[in-house]
C-alpha cells in the first residue's frame, strides 16, 4: 500500500479550498511568509552566534551596538583607531574561503549579493530557483557577514525567501506566473522580518524589479500578506521593538528642504561612484587568473588591510549608524567611513563572497547624511534644525538612489527607525536621487518597465493582437493563385511554378471556392502510383476551408493559425465567405506583432 506525498496532499487539499485561485493563493503567500520567518530567524541567530564568537570572543572587536539600549552609553566616536586583535583581520579571509568553497562547489550561482539572483529567475526563469541555493546561500552568507565581511542580510534572505517561493510553487505543479508571484511574496516575507518593515519589505520586493516607477501589481497582496505573517513570527521571537533607535525628529521649516535637495545630490553622486567602484572589482576579480573559489577570500584579505585603518567597515555597521543618529561621531571620521565602506562593500561582494549590499548602503548614506548635516550646521545654522536628521535622510536617499526603489526604501527607512517625522522630506528627496541615478544602479538584473521584462512580453503581444483586425494587414496580403477545380496535376503544377504562395484556392467557373490545398499535398499526390494526367485540382482540395474575414480580430486569426500549424490563410469578403480577397502568411503577421510591440515599446519609454 503506498501513501501519497506530502505535496501531493495539500494540491488536493488546495483543490478542495473554497474561494476560488486568489483565495488560495493567499493561503500560500501566508505559508511562504511563515517558512520565509522562520529563515530570518535561523539566518539572524546564526549570524549573530558566529559574530559574537568569532568578532567578539576571539577578536575582540566591539563596535556599537543598534537599538534603544544602545543610546544609554554611547560614548563619542572621535577617531578611527579600537583596540582589537590582530586576528580581526584575518577573520574575513577565513569567511571568504568558507563561503567561495561552499558557492561554487555546489551552487555558483548563489554568489554576490542575493537580490540579482532573485530578479534574473522572475525575469527570465519563469520563477525557478534550484532547491539547493537557499540553503548554500544561508550558509555562505554567515560565514561572510559572521567574520566581518562588509554584507547585509537584504540579498540573502531575499534569495532565501524567493527560493522558497518557487519550491512551493513548482512543488505543487502551479503556473509559472504564481510561480513568480510566489517568488515575490517569499522576497518581502524575508526582507519584512528582518528589518522588521512588514510594509517596506512588501513594497520593495514589487517595486525592486523595475528602474522605472513601476510596481509589479498583481504580487503586491501576496507580498503584503507573506511579509506580515513573517514579521509577525520574527517579531514575536525577537521583539517589536525597531531596529534603530532615533531621536524625535520633525519637519518644521520648509526652507530646509534646499539643504535636503543638495544632499539627495551629493548621495546621487557618491551613489555614482559606488556602482562604478562596485562592479569595476567585480570586473576586476573576474579577469584574475586563480580558482574562483579562492577570489571571496583574495576580497577578504584586502578587506582586512582596510581595517586595519579603518575597523569601522567590518560587518553590518548598524552600530555606527546609531551613533551618527545621535550625534556621537565626528564629521571627519563620517566622512573617512563612508568612503571605506564602499571598497569594503565592493572587495566584500564584487570578489564573490556572499551578501546583501542593503545595509552597507544605509551606513554608507547615514555617514554622508551625518557629514553633511554637521557641515550644513556651521554653514549654515539658521537653516540647518537638527543635524542628526540628515543622517536619517541619508539612509534613505542614497539607497533609493542606488536601488531605484524610492517608495519602498524610504517606507522601510522609516519603519526600521521607527520614525515617520521627516516622512515629507525623504519623499522629495529619495525622488531627487532616483531621477539623478536613473538607470546607473546596483541591481543588473533590473529591467527599465514591465514591457522591457520577458515575463511580461506576452502580455504586451496580446494587447496590441486585441486593438488590430485582419483589414490593416491587406497591404502586407498576397495575391491568392486560383487553380480551376478541373485542373490536371500537370497544369497545376505549371500554373503554381512561379507562385510565391503555399496555398492555393480551388474556384468553380465563377470562382467560387470549393476548397483549398497546399504543397504538402501535392508531394504527397506525387508519391502515390498515380498516373498525373487522372489526378485534378478538386482531388488534391481540402473543402473545409479555414479562412479570415477582414473585420475579424488579428488574435483569433493567430488561434487558427497556430493551433492547424498553416503557413497562410485565405482572407474572404466577409459579405461572400467563398470570394477570395487575398492570402495573408504567418509571417506577415508576426512581422506586424513586431512592428506593433516595437512603437508600443518606444511611446512606453518617452
Amino acid at each position: 500500500m503506498s501513501f501519497p506525498s506530502l505535496s501531493d496532499t495539500v494540491r488536493h487539499w488546495l483543490r478542495t479550498v473554497q474561494g476560488g485561485t486568489g483565495f488560495r493563493l493567499l493561503l500560500l503567500s501566508a505559508l511562504v511568509g511563515a517558512v520565509a520567518g522562520c529563515g530570518a530567524l535561523a539566518f539572524y541567530f546564526a549570524t549573530n552566534a558566529v559574530d559574537h564568537y568569532l568578532l567578539g570572543q576571539t577578536a575582540h572587536f566591539h563596535p556599537p551596538i543598534e537599538g534603544h539600549l544602545a543610546t544609554q552609553e554611547m560614548r563619542p566616536v572621535n577617531t578611527l583607531q579600537m583596540d582589537v586583535s590582530w586576528l580581526l583581520y584575518l577573520m574575513p579571509m577565513v569567511g571568504g574561503l568558507i563561503s567561495g568553497w561552499l558557492v561554487y562547489r555546489y551552487a555558483p550561482e548563489a554568489e554576490g549579493h542575493g537580490t540579482d539572483g532573485a530578479l534574473e529567475a522572475f525575469h527570465r526563469r519563469g520563477g525557478q530557483i534550484r532547491g539547493r541555493v537557499p540553503l548554500v546561500k544561508t550558509l555562505a552568507s554567515i560565514a561572510t557577514i559572521g567574520t566581518g565581511g562588509s554584507a547585509g542580510r537584504e540579498g540573502p534572505i531575499a534569495q532565501i525567501g524567493a527560493g522558497f517561493g518557487s519550491f512551493v510553487a513548482t512543488r505543487l505543479g502551479l503556473t509559472v506566473s504564481t510561480r513568480r508571484i510566489l517568488l515575490l511574496a517569499g522576497m518581502a516575507g524575508g526582507i519584512g522580518a528582518t528589518f522588521r518593515s512588514p510594509l517596506g519589505g512588501a513594497l520593495f520586493a514589487v517595486e525592486v524589479l523595475y528602474r522605472d516607477p513601476e510596481f509589479e501589481h498583481e504580487g503586491l497582496i501576496p507580498s503584503i500578506i507573506a511579509s506580515i505573517t513573517a514579521y509577525s513570527l520574527f517579531g514575536a521571537v525577537t521583539g517589536w521593538e525597531p531596529l534603530l533607535a532615533t531621536p524625535h525628529f520633525k519637519f518644521e521649516h520648509p526652507g530646509e528642504l534646499i539643504l535636503y535637495c543638495a544632499l539627495g545630490l551629493v548621495c546621487a553622486l557618491f551613489g555614482a561612484g559606488y556602482v562604478k567602484v562596485f562592479y569595476g572589482l567585480r570586473d576586476y576579480f573576474k579577469r584574475l587568473r586563480c580558482p574562483a573559489w579562492l577570489k571571496p577570500a583574495l576580497g577578504g584579505l584586502l578587506l582586512g588591510g582596510l581595517a586595519m585603518m579603518v575597523p569601522q567597515v567590518l560587518g553590518s555597521g548598524y552600530g555606527w549608524v546609531q551613533a551618527a543618529l545621535y550625534g556621537k561621531m565626528a564629521l571627519s571620521v563620517m566622512l573617512v567611513v563612508a568612503v571605506a565602506k564602499i571598497v569594503a562593500t565592493s572587495l566584500t561582494i564584487s570578489s564573490g563572497g556572499s551578501g546583501g549590499v542593503f545595509a552597507p548602503s544605509l551606513v554608507i548614506g547615514a555617514m554622508l547624511g551625518g557629514a553633511f548635516g554637521a557641515l550644513a550646521e556651521q554653514l549654515f545654522p539658521a537653516l540647518t534644525q537638527d543635524p542628526q536628521a540628515y543622517v536619517l535622510v541619508g539612509m534613505a536617499v542614497f539607497f533609493a538612489g542606488v536601488a531605484n526603489a524610492p517608495i519602498a526604501t524610504l517606507i522601510m527607512v522609516s519603519e526600521l527607525t521607527g520614525n515617520y517625522g521627516l516622512l515629507a522630506p525623504l519623499m522629495l528627496v529619495c525622488v531627487v536621487a532616483m531621477i539623478a541615478m536613473r538607470r546607473n544602479g546596483i541591481y543588473e538584473k533590473q529591467v527599465n518597465g514591465r514591457i522591457d521584462s520577458p515575463a511580461h512580453f506576452g502580455d504586451f503581444v496580446i494587447d496590441v493582437l486585441e486593438g488590430a483586425r485582419v483589414g490593416e494587414l491587406e497591404s502586407k496580403g498576397r495575391e491568392a493563385t486560383l487553380i480551376p477545380v478541373g485542373m490536371t496535376l500537370p497544369d497545376v503544377l505549371q500554373a503554381i511554378s512561379t507562385a510565391k504562395s503555399a496555398y492555393f484556392p480551388v474556384v468553380d467557373d465563377d470562382d467560387r471556392m470549393l476548397g483549398i490545398f497546399s504543397l504538402n499535398d501535392i508531394r504527397r499526390i506525387l508519391n502515390e502510383e498515380i498516373p498525373p494526367g487522372l489526378v485534378v485540382a478538386g482531388d488534391m482540395a481540402t473543402r473545409q476551408v479555414i479562412y479570415a474575414t477582414p473585420n475579424e480580430a488579428l488574435t483569433e486569426v493567430m488561434k487558427k493559425i497556430t493551433s492547424r500549424n498553416l503557413e497562410e490563410i485565405p482572407v474572404v469578403n466577409s459579405a461572400q465567405p467563398d470570394r477570395v480577397l487575398y492570402m495573408l502568411s504567418r509571417r506577415s503577421v508576426l512581422a506586424y506583432y513586431a512592428e506593433q510591440v516595437e512603437k508600443t515599446r518606444g511611446q512606453y519609454q518617452q
